[in-house]
């Protein structure tokens, strides 16, 4: 039996069960395990239970989550938490555990300071519209708004705001509940350890309750588009996001056969030169920052869908981007806008971060090897992401461009096992370059390929084994490769 996210609840009154009546509920469940499914929907797991935790009283919330790990203990199942669960690997998924969220969003501006104090459970269109009036926007967040700030700091994700790094970065201090209940504060001066394990952690150290996040102001901007060779991207790229007058900016590469990644598409976005008084509220963005869904869903299978993409974007996009809009309005776009409702198929991620100096050459292990392969890559955009020291799995301990590609992927044994032997060979071809890859994605690359991306891998599996001795907190993440 397949359960929504919100299907089933477990409030405070069912995690402070006795042991008799606990053991009642246990056997009312046990003949029909649940299943639950990210957003690969490839990764159906059994889980025991989901409990969705609502409160906004914070000695009810932390006395539901202390409930909840106390219920996992007693039982031997592991936790997991998840926001969105749109990782594609089972990240947030507990094998016969506690699927667990926060899912009320408590945001709280100071402005003074320039600073947020936002729940874990907050949506990036709750920041949005809560820092929006009074002028403000997120610093950092993911490329849509429907993903949680948990999810966000757990993954350490980066957006397309410059010339920023990692989610991280922006992270003043934030409350994390370990295995045994206790709250910690962690913060660059405070459990510095624990603050930079459980950034981009994957939800193995604990429970994230909130953060304190730095804002940036909200800003009328105006976009400028170029197209060039894609060997000449990476240089172009860069001077333009250290340029200080520009605020976003993005890269997309052709992926018509024909040509195949020969041309990028630069966008950056300008501070308008005049900034009105009120600046109008923040829209959903997709009609400034990307082609239609039938535009862009008419590339699956098609060389000329992808053509008339390409010419779509590249030419008419252009010039409705020389209208102005917010930097909230750019940030403001769902995950589902471009969404392929074809159930026999599934939208599966990857992302790569190559050094400047070597997207040329990364652009050519690409050619080399996407196309020997049966996937139908629709997508790749290109973000540039600042050297980052916030995470001990950092990806990106220089400067990087990110290279995100969204293939689309036949549901089937056959087509998975060919999605992992590309996704092995392209690994490959960017540890070689001095590059890595990212981990909230299909579990397919090689324990040998994770050490090598991920050098301080062995020192994390230490410290969680020393803060969680008994691996309260595991997923599929955990399980493949750190077990």
């Amino acid at each position: 039996m397949s359960v929504s996210r919100r299907r089933f609840l477990v409030g405070s009154a069912a995690l402070a069960l006795s042991p008799a009546s606990r053991a009642q509920a246990a056997v009312r469940r046990a003949p029909s395990p649940f299943v639950l499914d990210d957003a690969s929907r490839l990764n159906e797991t059994p889980i025991s239970r989901q409990a969705v935790l609502t409160s906004t009283d914070d000695s009810r919330l932390l006395h539901e989550l202390r409930a909840t790990l106390g219920e996992a203990a007693s039982e031997g199942r592991p936790v997991a938490m998840g926001g969105a669960r749109h990782s594609m690997g089972g990240q947030s998924l507990p094998r016969h555990g506690i699927a667990a969220s926060l899912a009320t969003p408590v945001i709280e501006p100071d402005t003074q300071n320039r600073l947020y104090r936002v729940s874990a459970g907050a949506c990036w269109r709750d920041v949005i519209r809560a820092l929006d009036t009074p002028g403000f926007s997120p610093k950092v967040t993911q490329s849509n708004h429907d993903f949680s700030v948990g999810g966000t700091l757990s993954v350490n994700a980066h957006g397309w705001a410059v010339p920023f790094g990692p989610f991280g970065s922006t992270v003043r201090r934030f409350r994390l509940m370990l295995a045994d209940g206790t709250v910690v504060t962690c913060s660059d001066a405070e459990n510095t350890e624990l603050f930079r394990l459980a950034v981009g952690g994957y939800g193995l150290l604990g429970i994230v309750i909130d953060a304190e996040l730095a804002m940036a102001d909200n800003e009328l901007l105006v976009a400028q588009s170029e197209l060039i060779k894609a060997e000449a991207f990476a240089p172009r790229f860069v001077a333009r996001v250290r340029n200080p007058s520009v605020r976003m900016a993005y890269g997309r590469l052709s992926v018509a056969r024909e040509g195949f990644l020969q041309e990028a598409l630069l966008t950056a976005f300008r501070s308008a030169p005049q900034q009105p008084d009120r600046l109008p509220p923040p829209k959903d963005s997709a009609a400034f920052s990307f082609v239609s869904r039938g535009v862009f869903r008419a590339q699956t299978g098609s060389e000329r869908g992808k053509q008339a993409r390409w010419i779509a974007e590249t030419r008419l996009l252009p010039r409705i981007g020389r209208v102005a809009v917010t930097r909230n309005t750019l940030l403001n776009a769902p995950v589902a806008e471009l969404k392929d409702g074809d159930p026999s198929r599934t939208d599966i991620l990857h992302e790569y971060f190559v050094p400047p100096d070597r997207f040329a050459d990364f652009l050519a292990a690409c050619r080399e090897t996407i196309p020997a392969h049966r996937q139908d890559l629709l997508n790749v955009t290109l973000r540039y992401v600042d050297a980052d020291s916030s995470s001990v799995l950092t990806y990106a301990p220089e400067a990087r461009i990110a290279a995100v590609m969204l293939f689309v992927q036949k549901r089937t044994a056959e087509a998975d096992d060919d999605m992992r032997a590309m996704t092995v060979k392209l690994i490959d071809r960017t540890l070689a370059l001095g590059g890595s890859y990212y981990l909230p994605y299909r579990l397919h690359a090689t324990r040998t390929q994770l050490r090598a991306a991920y050098p301080r891998l062995d020192a994390f599996i230490a410290a969680k084994r020393h803060y969680d001795p008994q691996l309260r907190f595991r997923n599929a993440l955990w399980d493949r490769y750190l077990a």
